[in-house]
Formats: C-alpha cells, structure tokens, sequence
C-alpha cells in the first residue's frame, strides 16, 4: 500500500515539477541560454521564481512526514500546483519555443530527473529519504536546469559550430553578395526595414527577418533563405556583451556598415556606456579598408568617434552631415522632410509618425543612394513605407488612436515617443513601465522620462507598482496631479484605466512605451 502510495505521489510531483521546469526553461530561453544572466535572474527573482513557483512543493515537505494522509494531501498539493501554473497561452507575450536545443535539454532533465525517483523507489520505506529529496529537487530546478545546459554544451558548441561553418560556406560561394551590417542602441530595426524598401527598388534583397540579430539568428537566415539570386544581404547586428558584434561580423564580413546609435542600453551587461561605443564600433573595425561606414551624425558619442573608414554621415540637425533631412514637417498624418541628393532638393514625404522616423529613413535614403538607388525610385518608396510593429506604428483603436512604441524602449527613444504624442490633439495618455536594462542609471533615466511625460501628457497610467517608482517620482517632482495617474499591476488593468476615463467625447491618444518581456 506504500509503495502504491509513493508512486501517486511520484506522479503528481512530476506533473508538477514538468509544468515548473518549462516555466524555468521558458525563462532561460528568455535570457538568451545565458547562465550568467539565468543565475542573476534567479537571484533577483528569488521569492517570485523559486520560493512563489515552488511552494507547493516546499508545502508538501512536512505533509510527506505525516503518514498517508498527508501523502495524500501532499499529492493533491502538487496537482493543484502543476493545474495553477500551467501555461496560460493569452497571458504569454512570447511563449516557449520548443527549439531542437530546447528538446535536447528536456532530453538531459529527463535523465536527471531520474535520479530523485530512483533513490525515492530505492528508499521507499525510508520515508525521510524521499520526503526531503522530492520537494528539494521541486524546489531547486532552475540550479539543475543550469547543470543541464552545461552537460550539453559540448553538443551545443559542435552544432553551432557546423552551422556556423555552413553559413560562412553559403556566404563565400557568393563573392558579389553585398553585405549591410546595421547595428546600434536603438532605429536598427527600423533602418532596416526601411533600407530594405528603398533597395527593392533597384536590388534582390534579403535582410534577417524580425529582431534576428543574434550570431545564431543570423546564421539561421542564411541557411534557409539565402539563394544566389541575392544581391544584397542586410544583417542586423545585436549585443549584449563585448564582442557579439564582432562575432557575426567574422561571420557575413560586410562590406558596409551602418551604426544607427549609441546609448545607455543593456548597461547591466555592458556596465559602461564606453563598452557599448567600443561594441557598436567593432562593425567598423571589420570592415575592409574600402568600406563604407554610416553613422547617425546626431548621436554624440557617434560624433566623438575617429571613424576610421570611408564615413558616410547623416542625420536632422547637424549640419555637416552628408544626408541631412530638413525643413522637417510632423503631423498626425504623417511627416515630410527635404533633402540634397547630388547637389538637388529632393521633398520625401511619408504616412510614419514622428522626427525619429525621420531620421531613421534619413539613414537608410544615405545607404541607398550611395549604393545606386535613384533619386526618384526613393522618393517613391519612402512615400509608401509601412510602419515597422510596435515602433511608432500608428493603430486606430475603437475609441483611441493608439502609438504602438512597444518594442524596447530607450532614453532616447521614449523622449522622441512623447514628443511624437505631443504633435496629436486629443487627450494624451502615457501607458508605460518604464524603462529596463540600464544598469545604475536605470532609476535616474526613468525619473527624467517621468519629468519629461510631465510636459506632454494629460494622463499616466504606470504599469507595475515597484517598477515606475522613479517614473512617479519624476511625474511628482515636475508637479502632474497624483489623480491623473494611474499604478495598475499589469498592462491589462492599465489599458482598462484609460479605456474607463471619460474625455467628454474628445479623442484619445494612447502611447504605448514599452512593453517587458515575461522574464519581468
């Protein structure tokens, strides 16, 4: 009879321990598999992601200790825990992506797993033995999730290296491929999307798809949808650390680059602003001595940079640079801008919002242009660009107009959002958790974007109590009235905030800055 009742209670804590340990997975994959980043996490999430997670099995540690009825209990405990926290599809922003990597370490944590039950059964009249093991091993799953990713790095390493070898191979077959590197702090994406549109005119592009800027989301692109009818191949290049730029560049060795930014970004990672500069510029160190540099002439610590290459510069307020977009023009309903294209003013007009659009196009025009689009191929083709998705995409809701500036929010970025919301009329609301990933500074940066949403908005709804604290402090200090600011847990009570305000029938204007990620 005990032997049956310690299999139940085997079963309902594997259930359980599987809904957990995917959860962990989920957040590991979330964290780019790094272990480094995974352990920091699980430090600063300890109650949330290893006490609140795991409490049902901390629960049933003295309920295993009390014979069979609290067996029973401690069976129901888990089952209950594995129902609550199972999957929620509509509540994921990003779900897990059952990857081969991520396959072959559920393969490992089967194995590992073992263990506990095959002491459990071995010991079963030792009731102490497994009672203290179970909950334990429940309870410590994001450590050996950790020693799961490192059993299989040797497998890992080899798989990434061959095709990694695959993509170089790809590439070299191809030695009239024209390869763009774009990276930056922020706009990388959108000059992409951008310059994509404008090369179209003229070329066979292919650019990495999304916000696959990673060494293996690069490698991933190649592989399956480079072909020789390609002629040019736009790479966005992202970081996190020192060096990652530099890595993909020994990869696709790009002719061009295009550096969109620099700012205080991932300072968690990168500790100093200076790392960042030194990170961003490796795409100009990898570029051959005839290459051509582009940069954000706007950016001042672009500015304060040898460039070191053939340079390229933009921009919309300096005026020394080689594309520089004026006489700009910003609506609602779109924005227009001038610019000299061989000695000729040339007016660009398009339906996207907002002077960092602007200037993110200005960037791609440059591009464009100097490898041999036309001036009135661009013309036509920045007047039918599209909005790239959650930046500054213009969404008409059913009782908003609603600027969907979701995706990554930066210091930068969230000044030019804000003033992007204060070109509408309406009624103008700030939905927002602030900004993440900015080391030491992140509380003084949030507290200026308070200060700065102060000056725009009629209203603030703050996603996340702790959170925005600094974000309320700046709203306070520069005097917002505490009733037109709402603090709601999570983005669906904030959006319930504003779609309950009553406007006396005039419209409304809904900024969407930020949105974390389901590791925040």
């Amino acid at each position: 009879m005990e032997l049956t009742l310690l299999a139940v209670v085997l079963v309902c804590w594997l259930c359980s321990l599987t809904v957990h340990l995917l959860w962990t997975l989920h957040m590991f994959q979330l964290n780019g598999y790094k272990p480094g980043v995974q352990r920091k996490w699980l430090r600063d999430n300890f109650l949330p992601a290893v006490i609140g997670r795991n409490l049902a099995a901390i629960l049933s540690l003295p309920l295993l200790f009390c014979g069979w009825p609290g067996e029973i209990l401690a069976a129901l405990l888990l089952l209950l825990s594995a129902w609550l926290g199972r999957p929620k599809p509509k509540q994921v922003k990003k779900p897990l992506v059952y990857t081969p990597r991520v396959r072959r370490m559920l393969v490992t944590c089967g194995i590992l797993t073992l263990i506990p039950v095959a002491v459990s059964l071995a010991f079963w009249q030792m009731s102490w033995v497994w009672g203290l093991l179970l909950p334990l091993w429940h309870t410590a799953n994001g450590l050996w999730l950790l020693l799961a990713n490192f059993i299989n790095r040797p497998v890992e390493t080899a798989i990434n290296r061959w095709y990694i070898e695959d993509a170089s191979r790809m590439l070299r077959e191809m030695p009239r491929l024209k390869v763009v590197g774009i990276t930056g702090s922020y706009g990388k994406t959108s000059v992409k999307f951008f310059l994509q549109k404008l090369l179209s005119a003229k070329y066979n592009v292919l650019m990495t798809p999304e916000s696959y800027n990673t060494t293996l989301g690069v490698v991933k692109t190649i592989r399956q949808s480079l072909r020789a009818t390609h002629e040019i191949f736009l790479c966005e290049m992202g970081a996190r650390n020192p060096g990652d730029i530099k890595e993909i560049c020994d990869i696709v060795h790009p002719g061009y680059g295009i550096i969109t930014s620099v700012g205080p970004q991932h300072l968690e990672s990168f500790k100093t602003v200076e790392n960042v500069i030194r990170t961003k510029f490796e795409l100009r160190d990898a570029l051959p001595q005839g290459g051509t540099v582009f940069l954000n002439w706007d950016n001042e610590y672009i500015r304060s940079q040898q460039p070191g290459r053939p340079v390229v510069r933009y921009g919309i307020e300096q005026e020394d640079a080689d594309y520089l977009a004026y006489d700009i023009s910003v609506s609602a309903k779109g924005s227009s801008f001038k610019m000299k294209l061989d000695g000729e003013e040339h007016t660009f007009s398009t339906r996207l919002i907002g002077s960092h659009n602007v200037l993110n196009i200005a960037g791609a025009i440059a591009c464009a242009h100097t490898l041999g689009v036309p001036a009135a191929d661009l013309i036509r083709q920045v007047r039918s660009l599209e909005s790239v998705p959650h930046r500054l995409q213009l969404i008409q809701g059913r009782s908003a107009i609603i600027i969907d500036d979701a995706y990554n929010s930066n210091p930068s970025g969230a000044k030019a959002a804000l003033d992007t919301l204060g070109a509408f009329d309406g009624v103008k609301i700030l939905v927002t958790p602030g900004m993440v990933e900015l080391g030491s500074r992140q509380a003084e940066l949030n507290r200026i974007f308070g200060s700065q949403a102060a000056e725009v908005c009629d209203y603030v709804a703050l996603v996340g109590e702790k959170q925005t604290e600094p974000i309320l402090e700046g709203l306070l200090a520069a005097g917002f009235p505490r009733e037109k600011i709402f603090v709601e847990h999570d983005l669906k009570g904030a959006l319930r905030s504003v779609e309950n305000l009553r406007t006396g029938g005039v419209q409304k204007i809904v900024l969407l800055e930020n949105d974390l990620p389901d590791n925040f």
